[in-house]
């Protein structure tokens, strides 16, 4: 083989080679945020000076509070090349609003509102195109949670203490109202709350088509995630 066609060769298997790698660098890789979970709190406790931790009550109104931890989102499976290669899609919005109420160690009442067209993730062509398919946010610019029935927390759980809990209630997504279970932990620190969990979301009981393309597909099922933190507010 002669000096210039080796080279060439060469040449080839070296583009070949980087454009791969370059593909499954910027389109293939998984590198998706964890779930959501509850935030490690190192300084945060009940007002000083007061009373113990085992006579401070949660009960009271509790608001979102805005801040770098907190959002709502969805998780859901990319598939390329048919099934053969998955990548976990997570987007998030910041913008969420909501209240809750806490009587007699039962939270009676949540009530919390997303706003979608606040949604980001690592790809902005992923971004751009929920704005008009799948999601579509310019025409369903808002998700909202309500419960539908009490979540009794019995005795209240010592500040920082994780809890486990199941919020039952309705979900407005693509201008569709299903009810859903949302699989939760909880904890407090006396002042604030912090709830971490979500739900699985089939796209068609919402009448979200699955946004497809030649080359990649959108599963049919996903994850609808929150991750908040209430402060009390009466």
């Amino acid at each position: 083989m002669q000096r210039s066609a080796k080279v060439a060769l060469v040449a080839s298997v070296v583009v070949l080679v980087a454009g791969a790698a370059g593909f499954w660098w910027f389109v293939l890789r998984d590198d998706a945020p964890e779930r959501a979970g509850l935030p490690v709190r190192t300084g945060d406790s009940a007002p000083a000076g007061s009373t113990p931790d085992s006579a401070i009550s949660p009960d009271g109104t509790w608001t979102v509070v805005a801040g770098e931890e907190v959002f709502a989102g969805y998780r859901i499976q990319e598939l390329f090349g048919g099934e053969t290669v998955k990548k976990t899609a997570v987007g998030r919005t910041p913008a969420v609003t909501g209240t809750m109420e806490i009587v007699d160690g039962t939270v009676t009442s949540v009530q919390i509102t997303a706003d979608l067209t606040s949604l980001t993730s690592d790809s902005e062509r992923r971004d751009a195109t929920q704005r008009t398919q799948g999601l579509q946010t310019d025409q369903f610019p808002e998700a909202r949670f309500v419960l539908t029935e009490p979540i009794s927390l019995g005795q209240a759980p010592p500040p920082g203490a994780p809890i486990t809990v199941s919020a039952t209630g309705e979900l407005t997504l693509h201008g569709v109202t299903r009810p859903v279970t949302l699989e939760l932990q909880a904890s407090w620190t006396g002042t604030v709350v912090d709830v971490a969990g979500g739900a699985p979301i089939t796209l068609a009981e919402f009448g979200i088509e699955p946004p497809r393309t030649p080359f990649v597909s959108v599963d049919d099922v996903g994850e609808f995630e929150v991750q908040l933190s209430f402060e009390r507010t009466g």
